[in-house]
């Protein structure tokens, strides 16, 4: 199988698996050496991308820039020997914390990566964010967290394309992050003038449907709180949640071939245990009125 390659602009090209939830990469080319935007989870994959840019694109990888701890993120930066490693000062932590301790038992359940070895970022930095020059572009990384608390955007100012990994995908996705800090890093993404908008999983936004696709997202984090809250209001239990399907929400529910759907309930459960400890549930007489009205 091979990676799906996309050019969406002069030298900057973007990589999508064909293997893990269609998870992508990016890169932007120089004569004088690249930038890589995360690598794949599988080995076979990453090597793709690094055959494609220095055989096929003639560049080398400088620089490669994790925008979060996540495997299908991280994976490959040891294929890359020679190049920096960039990431929020949060996301080496993590990956210390989490992925190395963790690495053993995922390759015993997934032979495909049981040559992978972590490669820790050299280079981190904290929330003032981080300017990197390759050739004539400009990558500016921003802390943008939400989907992880570590997590970052990688903005090619003069392309203005930006590179917003898993801070947009086709369905938030905030249980190992904050819903708070995915709706604010949406909405301000919203405010910058793009031409392109690189999902951290599925496919490029082109500039023509920037506005509709953050607005669809935002409107799904303010939709699934509000449900979420009146569940608990009515001091249901979490299996109530299962009634409240993307379809019932009329959204797509096919999108990354399906997996949206689980994602999805993982949001609401997560929505459930964090807001039950902010709310009070309605005295049973108001509740039962108002699941009366619902019926």
């Amino acid at each position: 199988m091979s990676i799906q390659i996309e050019r969406v602009s002069d030298d900057i090209y973007v990589f999508t698996s064909d293997l893990y939830a269609q998870v992508t990469a990016g890169a932007v080319i120089s004569p004088h050496g690249s930038a890589l935007i995360d690598t794949l989870a599988f080995p076979s994959e990453t090597r793709q991308i690094k055959s494609f840019i220095e055989n096929t694109l003639g560049s080398k990888v400088r620089y490669i820039i994790n925008t979060h701890y996540h495997a299908d993120h991280i994976y490959g930066n040891y294929l890359f020997p020679e190049a920096e490693v960039i990431s929020h000062d949060l996301c080496r932590q993590y990956m210390l914390e989490r992925v190395v301790p963790q690495l053993a038992a995922s390759k015993k359940e997934t032979p495909e990566i049981r040559e992978v070895e972590i490669v820790l970022p050299s280079i981190t930095f904290d929330n003032g964010g981080f300017l990197l020059q390759i050739g004539n572009k400009t990558l500016v990384v921003n802390h943008a967290p939400g989907h992880s608390h570590d997590q970052v955007t990688v903005l090619v100012r003069e392309e203005k394309v930006l590179f917003a990994s898993d801070s947009v995908m086709p369905l938030p996705f905030f249980m190992d992050g904050s819903v708070e800090d995915t709706h604010k890093t949406l909405n301000a993404i919203k405010g910058i003038e793009l031409e392109n908008i690189v999902q951290g999983h599925g496919e490029v936004i082109l500039r023509g449907e920037i506005a509709a696709a953050l607005e669809s997202r935002i409107t799904y984090i303010e939709q699934t709180r509000k449900l979420v809250a009146q569940v608990i209001k009515r001091n249901r239990p979490v299996t109530a949640l299962q009634k409240l399907t993307l379809e019932s929400m009329e959204r797509s529910n096919i999108e990354l071939a399906g997996l949206v759907e689980a994602l999805h309930m993982r949001n609401l459960e997560f929505l459930y245990h964090t807001l039950q400890k902010e709310m009070t549930p309605w005295p049973s007489a108001r509740r039962k009125h108002e699941d009366e009205i619902d019926d």
